[in-house]
């Protein structure tokens, strides 16, 4: 069985309002999976930059198997390093499109 790793994105427009990454790859086994590693460098750099930045722009939830943020507050640099995050994970999607689904 194949599992998949779920990024799921909320927009108003041009901006990101939420963005909720669930699930594992299930690429390789648990520890040695390098599509489930990817996103969550991908995702914890992006978000560690965010709150270095503002701590107040975001709401972050982290639990296994999921990273949840909401944005708080409206910021075009907050954007920009989500938009990069997604674009990041879009590039993982296309090269392991089995096991990493943007909705």
């Amino acid at each position: 069985m194949i599992s998949v790793i779920k990024v799921k994105v909320d927009r108003d427009g041009n901006l990101v309002k939420e963005v909720k990454v669930t699930g594992h790859a299930g690429y390789e086994e648990y520890g040695k999976d390098i599509v489930c590693a990817s996103v969550s460098s991908i995702v914890i750099t992006s978000v560690n930059l965010i709150l270095r930045i503002n701590k107040k722009s975001v709401d972050v939830i982290e639990k296994e198997g999921l990273i949840q943020l909401k944005v708080l507050k409206e910021d075009k640099t907050v954007n920009e390093i989500l938009q990069n995050m997604l674009d990041m994970l879009k590039e993982l999607s296309n090269e392991y499109e089995k096991n990493v689904k943007i909705i």
